[in-house]
């Protein structure tokens, strides 16, 4: 299985690292000084599961240089996600499926205009990985588990085929029937989580503790499972106390990817998580208050800081 992996940041370079240290034919498409450390000195993975080094990985600043391959693995972050869609057009031959692990519910439809429903695969990633330093993944916690199916759920002979690969890597991977149902499963906890961590500038563990703040967040992920409901997605009854469990197994000092982001003065994907929820309700009729402060509390900062 030939492999691409579109977009270099803490979850496509964790699978990159896993896949390449297993020996796969494993490419990957970064820029600008993660491309440069990568060329020159490979790629490191320091983790709970193990570090690894992968000397020789091939990276590539353009999807050219890769051409058709069996699967793209499309990881970089919302806000890129129409012109990566347009730009991995090389590297989509008439049987490529291309697997998105982006944040929030959007990345499928991005998808599926540029490329057509039948090379797309719904994926959801249960990770919290971050590049630390150029060339260099930091996976924080055991945590590392990887969604993925057919929009129509057949467990088709491509989705086992990399289930199986990720598998040998070292990955957990999980062929799912209900792929949308669990996109907007994770969504519930993802929006709302990254909305907290990041208004409070604080890592998980003093969130879950304060009576205060484990309220707003159990009151923010209420919402956007009202809002999913209200759009027809078939989730769990009992979904947002699983992901309250979920949430209290962690790791004290994870951060979700967004105020790792506010913190580098990076552009934030605030839009397609708070900012969607405030949407996707308006049109549905859905009240969404807790996520409209988020959204508004963090707008400033959605661009980014210069330099």
């Amino acid at each position: 299985m030939r492999v691409a992996v579109m977009g270099a940041g803490g979850i496509g370079g964790y699978l990159a690292a896993r896949l390449g240290a297993a020996g796969a034919d494993v490419a990957v498409i970064a820029r600008g000084p993660h491309l440069t450390a990568l060329r020159r000195s490979g790629l490191r993975l320091f983790s709970e599961k193990g570090a690894l080094h992968v000397a020789d990985l091939r990276a590539v600043d353009h999807p050219a240089a890769v051409g058709p391959v069996d699967v793209v693995l499309f990881t970089v972050k919302m806000f890129d996600a129409a012109a990566a869609a347009e730009q991995i057009r090389p590297m989509v031959g008439p049987d490529t499926a291309v697997v998105t692990f982006l944040n929030g519910v959007d990345s499928v439809d991005v998808l599926c205009r540029a490329h057509g429903r039948d090379h797309v695969l719904g994926g959801s990633a249960y990770i919290f990985a971050t590049v630390v330093e150029p060339g260099v993944i930091h996976h924080t916690g055991p945590t590392d588990r990887f969604v993925f199916g057919e929009l129509d759920g057949t467990l088709s002979p491509r989705v086992e085929a990399l289930r199986a690969a990720l598998e040998a890597a070292g990955v957990e991977a999980v062929a799912s029937d209900r792929i949308l149902s669990v996109i907007w499963e994770k969504f519930i906890i993802l929006a709302s989580n990254s909305g907290l961590t990041a208004v409070t500038r604080m890592p998980l563990g003093p969130l879950r503790i304060h009576p205060d703040t484990r309220a707003l967040f159990v009151e923010a992920m209420r919402e956007v499972e009202a809002v999913a409901r209200a759009r027809g997605i078939a989730v769990a009854d009992d979904i947002v106390e699983r992901h309250l469990a979920f949430f209290d197994r962690l790791d004290p000092a994870s951060k979700a990817s967004m105020l790792v982001d506010l913190e580098r003065g990076r552009p934030l994907e605030l839009p397609w998580l708070s900012g969607a929820v405030v949407r996707l309700g308006a049109e549905l009729g859905v009240a969404t208050p807790v996520h409209r402060f988020f959204a508004a509390a963090l707008v400033l900062h959605a661009e980014g800081r210069p330099g």
